[in-house]
């Protein structure tokens, strides 16, 4: 491998693990923003990372950007906005999800769904022949290892709520206004799979990238006229859906509350870190070559994985609830990570 080669790949394993981080951590101000309801800060956010992220940064990246797109194949455009739509949908969920069973446990879910879903199904897809291959194999045992690794998960998160309950802390105070926790693992389930539409986006989209070069953008770029289809569809259903909720409880007037000015700042870092997290991964998912986007998917969901569990232990969502539980979800997360290292490994065989 020549020096240009791995210099490439190395860049394209630090953006998507760079990715990865910021996607673990976007929705931490979620936690400090108490005035505000769910509805106020993820709509604030979706607002702030579709006016902050994608068309300028396309508009700055892409020569001739209307060009590219009234070039581009209608099936293409239509696909990633599709697709955007969806993963809005399932951003939704996301968000409802964080905020019923909490970031590490929510990451850790939703994240092994997301890599099942947003890596393999494309893959088999775009490459059916790999199923009779070794890749498709070693596939079939990391989505087994992902399963048990969820289960785990699950369990760990279900003795959380019931040491939390059976306290006399504040937590426990919290907790009550939250879902039960049934709800919020089908929230977690729904967060995952749909969420995962976003790789989809990138992957159903490639002709519009393929115009975006011939029209003069860097090629490391390129993804950007894509992202900026697959996140408008996204964003504009979270706030569309934000607004909703805000005027159906009656809480879109927390926006001006006093005291509340500085939650717009924290909802542009959330906006800025979720998009850019996404647009960090596309452009490390080039550096890998043509199957980036399947062997760089799963790396990213590491990072993101791992990022997720850090805040949630050193913002306290597991104090106080003893060893066992703590137990329970180190081991699965070790266990969705070696699923992931698994995945990893097989879109590395098909490189």
């Amino acid at each position: 491998m020549g020096n240009l080669a791995a210099f490439s790949l190395l860049a394209g394993f630090t953006l998507i693990i760079l990715g990865g981080v910021m996607e673990g951590s976007f929705s931490l101000p979620l936690k400090y923003t108490p005035k505000w309801k769910w509805e106020n800060i993820w709509g604030a956010g979706s607002l702030m990372a579709l006016l902050l992220v994608p068309w300028p940064l396309a508009a700055a990246t892409i020569p001739n950007l209307g060009d590219v797109y009234r070039s581009a194949p209608a099936s293409s455009i239509w696909m990633a906005l599709l697709f955007g739509a969806g993963w809005g949908v399932g951003g939704i969920f996301f968000g409802l999800a964080l905020d019923a069973v909490g970031l590490s446990l929510g990451l850790s879910v939703m994240m092994g769904l997301i890599a099942i879903n947003g890596s393999l199904i494309p893959l088999f897809l775009e490459h059916p022949e790999q199923l009779g291959q070794k890749s498709g194999l070693v596939m079939m045992c990391g989505v087994a290892v992902m399963l048990i690794g969820l289960v785990l998960c699950s369990l760990a998160g279900r003795q959380k709520e019931r040491a939390l309950r059976g306290s006399d802390s504040s937590a426990s105070e919290a907790l009550s206004n939250k879902p039960p926790f049934a709800i919020g693992l089908l929230f977690c389930v729904a967060g995952g799979v749909l969420s995962a539409l976003v790789n989809f986006g990138l992957i159903f989209g490639t002709e519009v990238s393929v115009r975006a070069i011939e029209q003069g953008a860097d090629p490391a770029y390129a993804s950007n006229a894509v992202w900026a289809l697959v996140f408008t569809a996204n964003y504009l259903v979270n706030v569309g859906y934000c607004a909703y909720l805000s005027l159906r409880n009656r809480t879109a007037k927390r926006f001006f509350e006093r005291g509340t000015a500085s939650y717009w700042l924290a909802a542009a870092m959330m906006g800025a870190v979720w998009a850019g997290g996404i647009v960090l991964y596309g452009m490390g998912a080039f550096q890998l070559g043509q199957f980036g986007a399947y062997v760089g998917f799963p790396i990213m969901l590491i990072s993101s994985i791992v990022t997720g569990n850090v805040l949630g232990l050193l913002t306290g969502e597991w104090k106080g609830v003893g060893h066992g539980p703590l137990r329970i979800m180190g081991t699965g997360v070790g266990v969705l990570l070696l699923a992931i290292i698994i995945l990893g490994y097989a879109n590395g065989l098909t490189v």
